[in-house]
């Protein structure tokens, strides 16, 4: 199995004083879930986070999975993406999640991981939306590691996933799924209604 890394560093800068990976989705806080979906891929689970972020790496340890400190998450996604992947583990491929996306569920962790063993000629396999808009999970060969290290801004992987279209496997995922973050809490008001 190859391992998950999840996104968990950024700092919740539109949620007005709230961290929204501790906001509450079916009974447990965003982070917690996003590691359980992590964790039923069955590799071991990574988790990015600032140094300050307290609460996230509590939530971390409780789940068994490790915490990644990445120091410069305040350069962005792509600080954060740079280091942390600096920090894995030797392997094949490892899986990129971002920890905000609410609505993922372990069967679409397990889409791409089946499109990754079954269509190895890829350098990426990325989640997708229903009408085929790129989003996560993604997994990236372990060949594009040493471009992790010259990521930076808050483009996130962008840079390095764009030039590489035709080496990348999109695949589809239920509806938004692959791309529905809530970012304010206002986003999060309107998910609850339509949610319950």
């Amino acid at each position: 199995m190859i391992p998950v890394l999840i996104l968990a560093a950024g700092q919740s800068s539109r949620m007005r004083g709230h961290d929204k990976l501790l906001e509450d989705v079916g009974g447990e806080p965003l982070l917690a879930r996003q590691i359980r979906l992590a964790t039923s891929l069955g590799g071991p689970v990574f988790v990015a986070v600032a140094p300050e972020q307290a609460q996230r790496r509590d939530i971390v340890a409780k789940a068994g999975a490790r915490v990644l400190e990445v120091p410069d998450a305040d350069e962005g996604m792509s600080g954060s993406m740079r280091n942390a992947v600096s920090q894995l583990p030797e392997c094949d491929a490892f899986m990129l999640l971002l920890g905000d996306l609410v609505a993922l569920e372990a069967h679409d962790l397990c889409h791409v991981y089946e499109a990754y063993t079954n269509n190895p000629e890829y350098l990426i396999w990325r989640g997708a939306t229903s009408a085929g808009k790129p989003g996560h999970p993604v997994i990236f060969s372990a060949q594009l590691r040493p471009r992790f290290e010259m990521l930076s801004g808050d483009s996130g992987g962008e840079e390095l996933v764009s030039p590489l279209k035709e080496q990348t496997l999109l695949v589809r995922l239920e509806d938004d799924r692959a791309r529905l973050d809530l970012d304010t809490p206002e986003d999060w008001a309107a998910w609850r209604e339509t949610n319950r």
